[in-house]
Parts: C-alpha cells; sequence; structure tokens
C-alpha cells in the first residue's frame, strides 16, 4: 500500500465517522513558542489546553511534521528522521476512550476492502498507564485483546502533559510484532528499542487537571469536565510494515532519492536493517535531508542563518556535503530534488505545481554552499597555519566549531581535510562547544514555553469577561466602555494609583491591537473618577483580549469603573493610509514580478510602510519605478475599499491572499481594494478610497535575507515630505554642475565617465611603472641547487592582481630551461600578499607553489592557497613580510638542495 493511500483511507475512515476533516497546517508552527509543527496536536493545543473554543467536537487531520533535535543521529539508525507525517483523530468533549480505541482498532485491523490497514489483530500489543483501569477493560472487553498483550507502566512512561498545570491524561500505545528476526518475545516493556514491538500509534486521553510539580511528580487535582481525545499514527511507520521495507528510508515516498544517489555516485547501498556502512548512512541523510528541504522550502522557509532559516540551511548543506564525501563534486540538488517531487507529489500536488520556486530557492543554496567549500578551504587553511605557528599540530575545538557554526563547514569536512594537511581535529572540544550550544538552546526553547504560564494572568481576565474583547474601531474613534482588568507590573491588581504603568483591559475599545504588521493606536482613556490614562501600546497576548499599555497620570483607577476611549485619529489615519498602500504595493509586486512574490512580514506606520517578500534576486529599478507608477494610478482612480466577513473556503475561492505564517479562524475578514483588483485577508485598519492616500513613494529595495526582499515607502504626508525634500536637493545639484533638473543625468554620467578614464589610466600607469622593473626582477634570480629562485618585495601595490602580473612577467623571463620560483610580496591595503609562480620544471621537480605560498601565509599569521603553478596568500603581520619571502626560499632549498 502506497503511503499517499495511507493517507487518504485516514481522512476516509473519519470522514464516515463523522469528523470534520482539515488541511495539514504549514511546518512554521501557529505556535509561536516552538519554530515548527513537531506533532499532529500542535494546530489544535488551544482547544485541548482550554485557551479557545473548537469550532467542531471531533476533527481529522494528515498532519505535515519537522523536528530536528536529533538530527546528528538521522541515518545512523533507521528510526531517526527530521520530516515525517502523522495522522490524527481528536475530541474536544465528544467521545473519549472507548470512542477513541474502537475507532483504532477497527481501522488498523478492518480488510483493505472495507477501509482499513488490515493489519493481523494478533500482532498488535497495547501499553497503559498502570492506574488507567477503565482503558484496561475497553481493551480487554470491548476489544478482546488477551490480558497478556495488555501491559502497564507507571506514569514517567504512560502519561502526557503540556509540562505545566494545565490538562494532562494517561495514554494507550499501540505496537506492532514484527516477529522473532528483530527481538526476543515480551512485548513493548522488554523491547524498549522498538526494533520487534514498533509503536504505531499513541491515543492520548486528556482526562485530568494536574497541578504544580517536576517532571511527572505532581497531584492530579481533578478530572476535567470536558475531556478530550489526541491521537497520533506515524504514517512512515505504517507504510513500511504495509510495504513489508524493513524500514522507512525504503519506503515509496523516500527510497527513490537514495536510488538517485546510487546511481550518481556509482555506489551501492545496502538494504535491509541498520547498515553501520558509511556510504549507506550517508545516503541516508541524503534521503531524508532533501525531503525535508523541499517541504520547508514549499512551505515558505527560506534559508538564512537563524531560527527556521538556519535549520533548512542545515539540512540541505548535511545532504549536499553527504554527496561530497559519497565521491559527487558536480551539483547534486537538480537530480536529487526532482526525484523527491515524484516521489511525493500524490500525496501533496502542490509540491509538484511549486516545484520551480522550490527547486529555485534550493539549487540557489547549494551552489552557495559550494561556493562555501571552497572559500572554507582558505579559512581552515588559516586556522592551520595558526596551529602550526603555535607549534602544535592539532586545529582546536574552538576553531572547528567556528568553522561549523559561522561558516556552515561541517565537521566531518574539517576532519578530512585537517587530515590532508598532517594536522589532527580536536573533536573533544568541539563536541563540548556543541553540547553547550544545545543546553543553551535547549534552555531558550524552556524559556519560550514558559510563555504558556505568563499568559495565565491574561487567560484570568478573559475568562471573568466571559467572551473576547469587542472591537469598535472599524467605525468608533471614541467608546464608552468598562475596566474589566487592571495589571501593574504583569499582576493583577484591585486598584492603582497615579503616576504609574499599567495595563488595562476594557470590555469593549476603539483601539486596534497590533497584529498583521499595524502598529497600535495611541490615545486617552480617562475614567469616570478622574484618572486617566495615557496609552503608548496596545498587545493582545490571548486570542480575543486587547490590553492598553501605558501610564496612569492622574488619579486612582478601580477595577469595574466606566470611562471614555479615545483613539489619536489623526495617527489612525495616517497608519490606515500606510496599510492600504501596503496592499495595493502587494498586489503591484505581483503583476510585476509574479505570485511568488509573497508577503514575508510588514509594518504599517504612520505615513511609511516596510513591505518585506520573497523574490530571489534584486528588482531592477525600471521595474520599481513601474510597480510604484502602477499603485499611484490605481490610487489615482479612487477606487473603493471595502471589507466583507466570510468563510474562509469562500475567501480563498475568491482569490483572496493570506499572510504566511497567520493562524485564521473559520470566519474571516477580506479587504477588497477596486472590487476584485485586490483581495486579502485582513483585520486591519484602512481608508475608505484609495484617493485618500494621496501619494506613494517608493523609497528602493533590498535584500534582508536569502531569498526576502524589502520594499520600503512613504505615503501621504511622507511622502510629499519626501518630493519636497527631493526637490530641493535636485535644484542644489543643477546649481553645483551648472544646469537645468533635466541635463543632470547626463552632465553627472560625464563626469563619471571622465573619472573612470582617470582611473583606468592611473592603474595602467602604476602597472607599467611595476612591470617596467621585471626585468630588473628577474636579472636578480640566485641559483638554489638546480633551481632559479626570485624574491622580491615590492612594497606599496594597489591590489594582489598587479602581484599576480608582475610574478608571471618575471617567470616567463625565467624560461623553462631550468626549474623556476618566483616569489613576489607585497602591501595592498595595509595587508601583505605573496603570489608564488613556478614553471614546468620546477614542478616535475616537486616544487608546488600552492604548498609554498601556504609557507609564507603561515609566516604573515594567515593563510592562502591556490594551484600548483601559481597561488596566492595573505596575512596580518606586514613586518613578517620579508621573513616570508625569505621563507620560500628557505623551503626550495629544502625542496631542491642547496
Amino acid at each position: 500500500m502506497r503511503t499517499a493511500e495511507i493517507r487518504s483511507r485516514w481522512l476516509d475512515y473519519f470522514a464516515k465517522h463523522d469528523h470534520a476533516v482539515v488541511p495539514s497546517v504549514p511546518l512554521v508552527s501557529p505556535d509561536p513558542s516552538i519554530l515548527f509543527t513537531i506533532a499532529g496536536m500542535v494546530p489544535f493545543i488551544p482547544y485541548i489546553i482550554g485557551t479557545q473554543e473548537a469550532p467542531w467536537p471531533r476533527v481529522a487531520s494528515v498532519q505535515k511534521c519537522i523536528r530536528t533535535n536529533d538530527i546528528e543521529e538521522v541515518g545512523r539508525t533507521t528510526r531517526h528522521g527530521t520530516f515525517f507525517q502523522m495522522g490524527g483523530n481528536f475530541s474536544f468533549g465528544d467521545y473519549f476512550k472507548e470512542g477513541a480505541i474502537t475507532y483504532a482498532w477497527e481501522l488498523l485491523t478492518a480488510s483493505r476492502d472495507q477501509g482499513g490497514y488490515g493489519l493481523d489483530g494478533d500482532r498488535l500489543w497495547v501499553a497503559i498507564w498502570d492506574q488507567d483501569e477503565e482503558a484496561r477493560d475497553i481493551w480487554a472487553r470491548k476489544i478482546g485483546l488477551p490480558a497478556e498483550r495488555i501491559q502497564t507502566q507507571p506514569r514517567a512512561e504512560n502519561f502526557w502533559d503540556t509540562g505545566q498545570p494545565g490538562p494532562a491524561g494517561p495514554t494507550s500505545e499501540i505496537h506492532y510484532d514484527r516477529g522473532p528476526a528483530y527481538g526476543p518475545d515480551g512485548g513493548p516493556e522488554v523491547d524498549r528499542q522498538g526494533d520487534r514491538f514498533l509503536e504505531i500509534w499513541n491515543l492520548v486521553f486528556d482526562q485530568y487537571l494536574r497541578g504544580e510539580g517536576a517532571g511527572k511528580d505532581y497531584p492530579l487535582l481533578r478530572e476535567l469536565d470536558k475531556k478530550a481525545i489526541d491521537t497520533g499514527l506515524g504514517v512512515e511507520r505504517l507504510a513500511f510494515l504495509l510495504q513489508e521495507k524493513e524500514n522507512f528510508y525504503e519506503i515509496d515516498e523516500v527510497y527513490p532519492v537514495i536510488a538517485a544517489a546510487q546511481e550518481m555516485s556509482g555506489r551501492p547501498y545496502g538494504l535491509g536493517r541498520n547498515s553501520t556502512d558509511p556510504d549507506d548512512i550517508r545516503m541516508r541523510v541524503v534521503a531524508d535531508h532533501v525531503r525535508s528541504a523541499m517541504m520547508l522550502i514549499g512551505d515558505g522557509v527560506r534559508p538564512g542563518n537563524d531560527g527556521r532559516g538556519y535549520v533548512l540551511r542545515r539540512v540541505i548543506r548535511r545532504a549536499v556535503r553527504s554527496m561530497r564525501l559519497l565521491g559527487v563534486d558536480e551539483p547534486s540538488l537538480p537530480v536529487l530534488l526532482p526525484a523527491s517531487r515524484d516521489a511525493m507529489k500524490d500525496s501533496y500536488p502542490e509540491i509538484g505545481t511549486d516545484f520551480d520556486r522550490i527547486s529555485q530557492v534550493a539549487y540557489e543554496e547549494e551552489e552557495a554552499f559550494r561556493r562555501t567549500l571552497t572559500s572554507g578551504t582558505t579559512i581552515l587553511d588559516t586556522a592551520v597555519s595558526r596551529a602550526r605557528t603555535a607549534g602544535g599540530s592539532v586545529l582546536s575545538g574552538a576553531d572547528a566549531f567556528a568553522l561549523h557554526d559561522t561558516y556552515g563547514f561541517p565537521i566531518d569536512l574539517t576532519l578530512e581535510m585537517a587530515a590532508e594537511q598532517g594536522v589532527r581535529v580536536d573533536e573533544a572540544g568541539f563536541r563540548s562547544l556543541m553540547q553547550e550550544q544545545r543546553e543553551r538552546a535547549r534552555a531558550d526553547a524552556l524559556a519560550k514555553k514558559s510563555g504558556h504560564v505568563d499568559t495565565a494572568v491574561y487567560n484570568e481576565v478573559l475568562g471573568r469577561l466571559g467572551g473576547a474583547v469587542g472591537f469598535l474601531g472599524y467605525t468608533d474613534a471614541v467608546a464608552e466602555a468598562r475596566l474589566v482588568g487592571l495589571l501593574v507590573d504583569g499582576v493583577a491588581a484591585p486598584a492603582a494609583t497615579a503616576p504609574a504603568d499599567v495595563e488595562v483591559v476594557l470590555d469593549r475599545t476603539p483601539f486596534y491591537a497590533e497584529a498583521g504588521g499595524q502598529l497600535a493606536d495611541q490615545g486617552t482613556i480617562s475614567f469616570q473618577g478622574g484618572a486617566i490614562v495615557d496609552v503608548a501600546d496596545v498587545q493582545a497576548p490571548v486570542r480575543g483580549l486587547s490590553v492598553h499599555r501605558g501610564r496612569l497620570t492622574e488619579g486612582t483607577l478601580t477595577l469595574d469603573e466606566t470611562g471614555v476611549a479615545s483613539i489619536d485619529t489623526d495617527r489612525r489615519r495616517a497608519i490606515a493610509r500606510a496599510h492600504t498602500a501596503t496592499h495595493m504595493v502587494h498586489k503591484a509586486l505581483h503583476e510585476h514580478l509574479g505570485d511568488q512574490a509573497t508577503q514575508a512580514g510588514s509594518e504599517n506606520a504612520p505615513s511609511r510602510l516596510r513591505f518585506d517578500f520573497r523574490h530571489g534576486s534584486a528588482v531592477p529599478g525600471d521595474v520599481l519605478s513601474e510597480i510604484e507608477g502602477r499603485v499611484n494610478a490605481q490610487l489615482a482612480e479612487n477606487l473603493d475599499v471595502t471589507d466583507e466577513i466570510m468563510d474562509i473556503d469562500d475567501a480563498r475561492a475568491a482569490g483572496a491572499m493570506a499572510l504566511f505564517g497567520e493562524k485564521y479562524g473559520r470566519r474571516v475578514r477580506v479587504v477588497s481594494i477596486g472590487g476584485d483588483w485586490s483581495k486579502e485577508l485582513c483585520a486591519g485598519t484602512h481608508v475608505p478610497s484609495t484617493g485618500n492616500l494621496g501619494l506613494v513613494t517608493l523609497l528602493g529595495e533590498a535584500s534582508i535575507g536569502s531569498g526576502v526582499r524589502r520594499v520600503d515607502a512613504l505615503v501621504g504626508a511622507g511622502a510629499y515630505g519626501y518630493q519636497a525634500k527631493e526637490h530641493a536637493l535636485v535644484s542644489q545639484v543643477s546649481t553645483i554642475l551648472g544646469g537645468r533638473p533635466e541635463e543632470l543625468p547626463e552632465r553627472v554620467s560625464t563626469l563619471m565617465t571622465k573619472l573612470k578614464a582617470a582611473e583606468k589610466e592611473l592603474a595602467a600607469l602604476r602597472q607599467a611603472r611595476l612591470l617596467g622593473g621585471a626585468a630588473q626582477v628577474a636579472g636578480s634570480a640566485h641559483r638554489v641547487g638546480t633551481a632559479l629562485v626570485v624574491t622580491h618585495d615590492a612594497g606599496e601595490v594597489a591590489s594582489a592582481d598587479d602581484l599576480r602580473t608582475l610574478a608571471l612577467d618575471v617567470r616567463q623571463r625565467l624560461g623553462e630551461s631550468a626549474p623556476a620560483v618566483v616569489a613576489v610580496g607585497g602591501v595592498a591595503k595595509d595587508r601583505p600578499v605573496v603570489v608564488v609562480a613556478t614553471n614546468a620544471a620546477a614542478r616535475q621537480a616537486g616544487v608546488r607553489a600552492g604548498a609554498l605560498v601556504r609557507v609564507a601565509a603561515t609566516t604573515l599569521g594567515g593563510g592562502g592557497g591556490g594551484k600548483d603553478d601559481v597561488a596566492q596568500g595573505g596575512g596580518t603581520d606586514v613586518a613578517a613580510l620579508g621573513s616570508a619571502l625569505d621563507a620560500v626560499r628557505a623551503e626550495v632549498t629544502t625542496l631542491v638542495g642547496a
């Protein structure tokens, strides 16, 4: 049974049993405390922990997931992988243990003709919490599972919680017996690794409210009023059982990449269990990481140096490095990525339709890493030189870590290349630094996770309110409201007296809370008792709750007091103009660059906007001008700006664009400009018509990361002010150059042409002077054994290119009658540089330029490299230039004799 069919059977089964079927959310987690969607339950966490009301009583999905905490183990075992799919069925106050257990057993054991997976029920075992008598009874009485195949485990092994006070509950793990060839009998309590008794499905029963405590040592306070079901089935695990494969690397959605890697490398892959052959490990890494990279890029992640982008960059580079270690030097992703696409597109058709964009991102990253491998040689040489200068033969762990962490240079490649130069690497020091980094990452993740705890006080306010704060800002700038929540220094308080920094929650408000790139409103809240709060910011720490943050400047403020909330209308209008302009710029970018120019972030501030979008290259100036012209042309048409609340599926069908990574409910607000010209899902505030914008001026665009560009623009008064300053500047330049404004481009171009010609003439004169002495330099050659050796300090030079030209000229003058070595040094831009050139006779005698330049560069405190005939190096110690040239002469003496 192909993996795509496993997915479809899962969804079909639960749809027949009255579950709402929802699509997978993106791999970018909707939970801001984690980078990626790491389990099928992640999108449903708010419903499970009770912070939001679930829109359906029961639901099912097959969720894309990414986990990279054990990335170093990928390929070394057949259990670890980064991308995987998890089937889940969920109940929120609907069915509970008996329903979940019955559904699981029926789907696993029903015949394939009946829509099931056709597993042999006699090979299924379960592990349950040792105090869950209800589950034991259902498995034994309702399902008929023999007592010996129902094993119990303590809370530490078989109990779920969020890591903090809140919902918790026991689990029922379903294991499949793969047979005696995979280990001894005795069930999962004997087979802790899961080689024989493979866990395929975990049923979580959210039954209790847990209290404070560490680990699993906490009290169960009471049973929940509204219990929930959360289950997770490993799709890839079930696939290799049903496809009769040894592990998930050999299933239909993964193995085609291994087959392609075999063909490219000419090396065989050993099918079967847990091969430890290095080539087999590398091919498994390639297969896993290529698939993960493709799915991450498909969900909008771009390579970068931190966060999600760093994870993507790392998996791509590990795959490319593994192919290099398999002996493949040419680009490999143009072969491997299409193989993964063809394997995955039945499950995810969007991978096929979006492959041009996905492949462009992946191929650019591979090419960048290939350049890193090239430049990494110089970086590594510098580190090796430092080690040797210090009298050692070991590359420090700190240097190896810097190569890995800063330059993306894999440790395996560092080990290989250092060994080629006869240097060992302090692996223990490197591993220690890596462990420190992991511990810092875990601490950071724990700090982010604790964000759930920090919101408790806000959830209490929301609970007392009994629903979301009413937002009146679409129609009202002033509104009466009641104080329902007050915080001082992050702690709930019944009252506060001026002066004090406070957080205020009203039952309804005209203030817009910062969201979707739009900055928050500012203004004042005046209360009946005389208290006045100057509002500087408004945030929504939990969904549905607007928290006004500001300064209590007068009076005493008490809960349940009524007051009047007034926003700064000038600021609001300026921000609304910027927000509408952002939508127009987004649409114009689509028209001129294509639909792949999707939003990656924005900021809408008074009279200005910043818009980030995905695009692989710089936007030419003329295209940017056309985009600005298009926006202002539509602005001049005074198009209506309207909004409508509709079902999210209807909104998408109407062509409304959604912000990547944003989480939407079933009912959404659609903002349209000019009818169908621009449609976006948006909760922000806007002007009633485009004519209200006045003018939009694009200031320019630039790269802010791999594949992400940024446009900055001014709107309304900001644009008019900029235009006035620009006019004044043009007038000033016109006066200086003595011409009319329309003549400025031609006059500036003429001046630049003259300047470049003068610079070229100076460079030619400088090089002629340098080469004019070439004959004299060649005449200074000394015979060292059978070789002619020239060492020359050229002094200050414009660039290393001048030294290279001189070295090659002198080498040519020395001819080929005897081995010849030319070493020319100089100082370019305050740094010492050495170029070494050898003729064919010298190379035949074993004298190579690359080796000699490394000797010189070591003396200079740097590194270098190149080919056998010509090489270049440098360093930091200008005073050592003479010693470096002497070191080259000494090395030649060693090689050819005195």
